[in-house]
């Protein structure tokens, strides 16, 4: 079998065993598939693999300027594949077993403040209160994403992807099917909830003027693209427009900004860490914890430019 296939058959498994989505499905398919393809062009077959090339395809992917956080998510993804190729006797030995990835600082995410996200709000409801037709309509699902998103805190994969059932009950608790196909409550905000009924009202009201007519009626944010859903890059580039109508720094705002906001601004009022990592549906606490440390560095902010003395020191 050829090294293609074998990785179909591991992404297979990452699949059906591991419950991986799509969009992880093809990040490892994009970060195996350039392992391959440097062992195809040195001639090597799975077997032959040695520590000393996976250190020379490493040496090289750091001089064309992959940066070290990338480095290491393809490393992860190629040792994931070469403990399934031992597994499956493929081959006999892990040369990937005992290789380091590179050493990164890890990078505080980007935040919003209080005011910023209420600036973005206010403009999306703006936005709706004044465009009319397809254009009012795209307003009205816009601002109905953007508070969903504040208020809970949801991956832009898991935002657009809802399926319509999600509203059934009450509409006050939405039940998320996150990573790994692990189920996690979050509850939405009166904004949110309200904001979700506008658009749903919208929609059926004027379904000649719906965004996705002629699409399934599955998804709560339906689009005719092939997924079926509104995708995370358009979901993207509306926000970044939006950002440039609020007075914001386009590069400053993304639906995930917007989720490291939630998380901080929560723990920015004394809520629990462990409360927040089940909102945010991570495994691992250290994952959550990296917003303690934002919080940490906004109050050094505050002592250096506001405290007395620090400016005659």
């Amino acid at each position: 079998m050829s090294g293609a296939a074998h990785l179909a058959g591991f992404l297979d498994m990452l699949q059906a065993e591991r419950g991986a989505s799509q969009h992880t499905i093809d990040a490892y398919r994009r970060d195996i598939d350039d392992f391959l393809g440097f062992a195809a062009t040195h001639a090597l077959a799975l077997g032959d693999i040695e520590r000393r090339h996976i250190a020379a395809y490493f040496e090289a992917q750091a001089r064309d300027g992959l940066a070290a956080a990338s480095r290491a998510r393809r490393l992860s993804a190629l040792k994931q594949f070469s403990k399934f190729l031992v597994a499956s006797e493929v081959i006999d030995d892990d040369a990937f077993e005992l290789v380091r990835g590179p050493k990164q600082a890890r990078a505080l995410p980007k935040v919003l403040s209080i005011a910023d996200v209420d600036r973005l709000l206010t403009a999306a409801a703006k936005r709706a209160e004044t465009a009319s037709g397809p254009d009012g309509l795209r307003a009205l699902r816009l601002l109905a994403l953007v508070e969903v998103l504040y208020a809970t805190g949801l991956r832009a994969s898991e935002l657009v992807a809802l399926p319509r059932s999600v509203l059934t009950g009450d509409g006050k608790i939405l039940t998320i099917k996150g990573k790994g196909r692990r189920e996690r409550l979050v509850p939405l905000t009166g904004a949110a909830m309200a904001a979700l009924a506008r658009f749903q009202a919208a929609t059926g009201r004027d379904a000649a003027d719906n965004l996705a007519t002629g699409a399934s009626d599955y998804y709560l944010f339906p689009s005719r693209g092939a997924e079926g859903h509104l995708t995370r890059q358009r979901l993207g580039q509306e926000m970044k427009d939006l950002a440039e109508a609020a007075g914001l720094d386009p590069d400053r705002v993304s639906p995930h900004v917007l989720r490291h906001a939630f998380a901080s601004h929560l723990l920015d009022r004394g809520a629990d860490l462990r409360v927040v990592q089940q909102l945010l549906g991570h495994a691992d606490i250290s994952t959550t914890q990296i917003y303690t440390h934002v919080l940490q560095e906004r109050l050094k902010q505050l002592v250096f430019q506001h405290h007395p003395l620090s400016k005659e020191r």
